[in-house]
């Protein structure tokens, strides 16, 4: 079990006995674990883990502990404008005013389509709906993306063309039914905690576990099979499994009979993928590649988690859509214990582009062509018709002079996307860059022009979706720091003032979840008084006495009885290796921080890991003559950062790994700008490098 649930919280002595407890949701990974939060006189002082239908009374580090964050000195609480290079508090009413005349003037003068707004995965449904609706009514654009776009958006997409909904398949209660657990470029253990113990638990009980991951991660311990691949051959490797199931008669012929299509196509196709052409490409020996498969094949039911080791890639979707196909022919969907099951990670970021924060579509991830008229009929205001630019190409669009100005809400558009350099160019270009958060973040520091300081989800209402498709009740434990607003209320008051207050005339987050609901048909039956009563519902949710729905595609998919298998090519990744950058760098989480680190890195986990390190085998850490805590340079065509070497035989001899939490480390300055085909989420798992001492003395760590 995850253990931080069970240990006593000494710290509460300190800062004192709670005399009130409010239920609310975690604000950190997409597990969407249930929490209490204990406060005494307004402010929070403990969080105990909550029976909620995620976690059942489980937490882990940073969901127990890492909550001071909200009372950090260098939290911005007061609205402010920068002025001759300085920033100067000022008024809502100044700080609204000075936005509304700023970008009507742009309007005027460039049009809407020369603003662009980037909405947050740690904000609530409601507020990503009003985000997305200020877009499209106020400023006349479909510019509108959020930080999906960099993590999970080739889940979606992929989920989406081959299944008909872009979400998990299943439930996380399910893990401990499975027989087989196929965990695909994820740790769930540092990144997903809570989830991570139950797939331990489910081992223990003997599910079989298929680890598919460059490095060795805690869940080795538990494995069956590890299938160690080189980065970036997802395809080849889920190609090759498929072609083995397929060769030795594994494929469930009732379920290809009725339900899928395309099988003698697939079949000629992947007869290239054999397990021993595909070991020359993805470094698993063909023995293990075949085990793998029938054990996915035969010890049913068979799930599979994944996280960004699969979608950060240029072939991400392909690799879903690769993972997808050994699910169709195995019979693993719509049953118990089956299923794809992404592992989100952010609190909301499965929420946020599904209450409609992507260029392409509304609510519900309708397309906006299929909603338009709806959307219409209801605001009164035409909505624009052609799609808007995603994320990468708004910065695009910045560099090349046509953007014009940025709302970032909860996103810190330079320490997150790849490629700094890149994205500093762009973000130079912006006449105007309005950051929304509780810090001053990268790119508030260096071109912020306004910053609006916005409540922490203890501080206020509302909703999260996680990654298995589950709505649960966010609830204000404390009032906002300061004069901190929820995010909605801060765009509503932008909207009012620009001539669209009647749009925006919403009193309680509850309001804005009610016109969602009437909007998107799969989640009219969760209301807040359902969810208050039963602690959360997955959708569809057709009414408000359908019960939800834990398992989709039981009798068919959502776009009919039957779905094809999809032929994948190879795309070998860009990134090849050379004399002068002769290593592969690939990249994950670590336990005790999160993302950016943003909110952990102003509470007691910091202490637990205050840098990334470089993760290098011991092989070639003596052929460079490198000791631990050594710091080098590490540099690709990108640029070069600087940090702590950690020799360690998790990887691999030519590749090495870091995390990415370290602010002053910035991994991103040498990360690619290549990108996935589809969605044009960018390639972090795969960049060549190069190594270099600096140092002769060891860091600390």
């Amino acid at each position: 079990t995850c253990p931080s649930g069970a240990l006593e919280d000494l710290t509460v002595l300190a800062r004192g006995v709670p005399t009130e407890w409010t239920k609310t949701i975690c604000s950190y990974c997409g597990t969407g674990c249930e929490v209490n939060v204990g406060t005494r006189d307004g402010k929070i002082t403990t969080i105990r883990p909550s029976e909620g239908p995620s976690n059942h009374g489980h937490t882990c580090v940073k969901g127990r502990y890492a909550f001071d964050y909200v009372y950090a000195e260098e939290r911005i609480t007061s609205p402010m404008i920068r002025r001759e290079g300085q920033w100067v508090d000022v008024s809502w009413d100044e700080v609204i005013s000075y936005i509304s005349t700023r970008l009507k003037a742009i309007i005027a003068k460039d049009g809407p389509d020369s603003i662009g707004v980037l909405s947050s995965a740690r904000g609530t449904n409601e507020e990503n709906f009003v985000a997305q609706k200020f877009a499209r009514v106020v400023l006349g654009t479909n510019n509108i993306d959020c930080c999906a776009r960099v993590c999970h958006s080739p889940t979606a997409a992929a989920m989406k063309m081959t299944l008909g909904t872009g979400a998990a398949t299943n439930s996380l209660d399910e893990i401990a039914i499975a027989q087989t657990i196929l965990v695909c470029g994820a740790n769930p253990t540092d990144g997903h905690p809570v989830t991570g113990a139950r797939i331990k638990q489910a081992a223990r009980h003997g599910a079989n576990l298929i680890i598919v991951d460059p490095r060795v991660i805690e869940l080795n311990d538990f494995a069956t099979i590890h299938l160690q691949l080189h980065p970036g051959t997802n395809v080849v490797l889920f190609n090759a499994m498929g072609a083995a199931i397929v060769e030795e008669g594994l494929v469930d012929e009732e379920f290809l009979r009725t339900r899928i299509t395309e099988f003698e196509e697939y079949k000629k196709f992947i007869a290239d993928f054999a397990p021993e052409k595909a070991e020359l490409i993805c470094g698993v020996p063909a023995a293990k590649i075949r085990a793998a498969a029938r054990m996915y094949a035969t010890a049913k039911p068979a799930l599979s988690v994944h996280g960004l080791g699969m979608t950060e890639h240029i072939q991400g979707t392909e690799g879903i859509m690769a993972l997808v196909n050994l699910a169709l022919l195995t019979g693993n969907i719509g049953k118990p214990g089956t299923g794809i099951n992404p592992l989100r990670g952010q609190n909301n970021v499965q929420g946020a582009p599904h209450m409609g924060c992507e260029p392409k579509l509304l609510a519900g991830y309708i397309p906006i062509e299929e909603a338009r008229a709806q959307v219409e009929s209801m605001w009164h205001v035409p909505i624009p018709t052609h799609p808007g630019l995603n994320m990468i190409d708004m910065l695009a669009a910045a560099t090349e002079g046509k953007l014009k100005a940025m709302w970032a809400i909860g996103y810190d558009i330079v320490m997150t996307n790849p490629n700094t350099h890149e994205t500093r160019r762009a973000m130079d270009q912006l006449d105007l860059v309005i950051v929304q958060d509780l810090f001053l973040n990268a790119t508030a520091r260096e071109f912020g022009d306004v910053f609006l300081p916005a409540a922490s989800s203890f501080e206020k209402d509302g909703t999260f979706m996680n990654g298995e498709r589950r709505i649960q009740r966010v609830r204000g434990a404390a009032k906002p720091q300061g004069l901190a607003r929820s995010d909605w209320e801060i765009v509503c008051a932008v909207a009012k003032a620009m001539g669209h207050g009647g749009n925006f005339a919403y009193r309680t987050a509850e309001e804005i979840w009610n016109e969602v609901r009437s909007l998107w048909p799969e989640g009219a039956g969760i209301s807040y008084a359902r969810l208050d009563a039963v602690g959360g519902l997955q959708w569809p949710c057709l009414d408000e006495g359908a019960p939800g729905t834990p398992i989709l595609h039981v009798d068919e998919f959502t776009h009919g009885k039957t779905t094809a298998l999809r032929r994948i090519e190879f795309v070998p990744p860009p990134h090849l290796l050379s004399k002068e950058f002769p290593f592969l760098l690939t990249t994950g989480r670590n336990l005790y921080q999160y993302n950016a680190a943003t909110q952990t890195s102003r509470t007691p986990n910091n202490g637990l890991y205050r840098t990334d390190f470089l993760q290098i085998c011991p092989v070639d850490a003596s052929r460079l003559g490198l000791e631990a805590g050594e710091i080098v340079r590490l540099s690709s065509e990108q640029g070069s950062v600087e940090l702590p070497v950690q020799i360690s035989d998790h990887v691999k001899s030519g590749e090495v790994y870091t995390t990415f939490h370290n602010t002053r480390v910035f991994l991103n300055q040498i990360t690619t700008s290549q990108r996935d085909r589809y969605t044009k989420t960018p390639e972090y798992k795969v960049t060549a490098v190069n190594i270099a001492k600096l140092s002769p003395q060891p860091a600390s760590a």
